[in-house]
């Protein structure tokens, strides 16, 4: 081989590590916010606070969080809030106004309502019980929380129990629902105190943009003050999630959740209204209930309890970009190492067309490795989530890799049936052999989530990136070197089908302002008609 070969793959190279720095730059490129979300000069009115670390669930009536743990996180929240909100006085919980009170924190007691007529029992006589033993702790007693959304209880029963407790309590007494509910449900108006409202831009039946969320959140207050005067309106739940799929335009991101934050609390300065932030610590168990970013609503994480945006420190959505970047780099170079060891030993040059696929395949893995490790991180929940997100980016890894061998071998995308087929269609190169396995994890998760996108795709996240990283270099790969002779298997043809119908249907569900669903369903598309054009022939003796 000339020296002058190299140029093409040298220049290809520098480009592609080029781009992805480039790539990462913008991805990484902090926010300027007019308000830090935690700000050491002004604490928080009030945030929610559950316990729950780790494995720890409600979910499991016999958990029971320890008094120490607790007061371990009452010691950190007194430095950034005045005051925290519970729900229930189950898991421990009870302990929280007695441990409150030894560091100075108020306290919203909850009292958690539900179709359970001796559960309630219980949670009503322990909420009395604690707002007489800490009157001075407890600020309000939150009489159910959500209870008419979930089609609990009734209204009547409803305004009876409030005025119960209330009849009881030396302290104010309220109700708390997302703000829809309080104008179906008037009667409610009544029996309490004050109105405690739930205002979740990203939760809407029309989710809101992040930087429209606090003009919404103005602007429903303004209209339930109208609705009901003459009592407080306190919003009792707002916020942002930090990690997991998009809603509409809707985007959840550590960047959006701090201007979220950031933007309330100055809107609630300036307004002069109260408002409690969901929530103090990132809750793991809630992804079983509401999917990725049903856990991601913390100031601070669940793992290492540490603030998502310390004060004074650059707010990114990559924190992490620098290792992202190389990482994305030392994969990007490695692709170019496997095409020209490819070409040790071959009598001819490769097409200038093999080597752009070879920096395409490097430049779009190199750029999305740290994206799909982030979201592998976050989005992983459970055994079974660990090993599915964990496969998919291996396969992401591995696919440009093998694709730029084969590309410079000449060699076409394998079948399944060269893998798991009858003896005559099974290839003799076992480079093909391990290729056929990464293409068939690519095709048995795609179509997994397309087909859970497509029938249940509330809580579902969108694996655009892990899925771009290894169906690229197939595609291009299937493009270039032309597909063998022979049949359509019946295996790819079926996969492609599911992939292309499953594509459509979620683009018109998910909609056009969806950027993750527009980019998850066009790699759809993509590995569908990648595995269309497959063919297998039987290989001579």
């Amino acid at each position: 081989m000339e020296p002058i070969s190299f140029r093409t793959p040298l220049a290809l190279l520098i480009l592609s590590l080029g781009s992805i720095a480039a790539v990462w730059w913008w991805l990484a490129t902090p926010i300027s916010l007019a308000r830090a979300p935690i700000d050491p000069n002004a604490k928080l009115q009030c945030v929610s606070y559950a316990p729950f670390r780790g494995e720890q669930t409600p979910l499991v009536p016999t958990t029971h969080i320890s008094a120490e743990q607790i007061s371990e996180d009452l010691a950190q929240l007194v430095k950034v809030s005045d005051c925290v909100r519970t729900y229930s006085v189950d898991n421990g919980l009870d302990q929280v106004p007695e441990l409150a009170a030894k560091v100075g924190l108020k306290v919203i007691q909850g009292i958690w309502l539900s179709s359970n007529r001796q559960k309630n029992a219980f949670q009503i006589a322990t909420g009395i019980r604690l707002a007489k033993e800490f009157p001075s702790t407890i600020t309000a007693l939150v009489v159910g929380n959500e209870v008419l959304l979930r089609g609990e209880m009734t209204q009547a029963d409803l305004a009876a129990t409030i005025r119960l407790v209330k009849a009881q309590v030396p302290v104010p007494v309220t109700y708390a629902d997302v703000w829809e509910f309080w104008l179906r449900y008037r009667e409610i108006y009544d029996a309490v105190d004050f109105v405690t409202i739930h205002i979740l831009p990203f939760w809407e039946d029309f989710p809101i943009r992040a930087k429209y969320a606090a003009a919404h959140v103005e602007a429903i207050r303004r209209r339930m003050e109208v609705a009901f005067p003459g009592k407080e309106i306190l919003i009792g739940e707002t916020g942002w999630p930090s990690a997991g799929r998009m809603r509409d335009a809707a985007l959840p991101s550590r960047t959006n959740q701090a201007r979220v934050v950031s933007e309330i609390l100055d809107l609630a300065k300036r307004q002069n209204f109260r408002v409690n932030l969901i929530e103090a610590y990132d809750q793991p168990w809630k992804r079983q209930l509401e999917g990725t970013m049903g856990g991601y609503w913390g100031l601070f994480d669940s793992v290492h309890r540490a603030l998502k945006y310390p004060p004074g420190v650059a707010i990114s959505n990559y924190p992490n970009w620098k290792l992202y970047m190389g990482a994305g780099m030392v994969l990007a170079a490695m692709v170019f190492a496997v095409a020209l060891l490819a070409l040790r030993r071959k009598p001819w040059m490769p097409r200038f067309t093999s080597w752009l696929a070879v920096g395409i395949s490097a430049t779009s893995a190199g750029s999305l490795l740290g994206i799909a490790a982030d979201k592998m991180y976050y989005e992983s929940y459970g055994v079974g989530g660990w090993l599915l997100w964990g496969s998919l980016l291996a396969a992401g890894i591995a696919s440009p890799l093998f694709a730029a061998h084969a590309l410079m071998s000449g060699r076409a995308l394998p079948t399944f049936l060269e893998l798991v087929g009858p003896s005559d269609y099974r290839g003799r190169s076992r480079n093909s052999a391990l290729m056929a396995v990464v293409l068939s994890v690519t095709a048995v998760i795609g179509a997994a989530t397309a087909a859970g996108l497509a029938f249940d795709p509330r809580y579902k996240d969108f694996p655009f990136a892990s899925l771009t990283m290894a169906v690229v270099p197939f595609s291009l790969l299937s493009l270039l070197n032309r597909p063998k002779e022979g049949i359509r298997p019946i295996a790819e043809a079926s996969f492609a089908g599911l992939l292309v119908m499953s594509a459509i249907y979620t683009g018109f569900n998910e909609g056009p302002d969806n950027w993750q669903s527009l980019w998850t369903c066009a790699i759809y598309v993509l590995l569908g008609a990648t595995l269309w054009r497959a063919r297998a022939a039987q290989i001579p003796e």
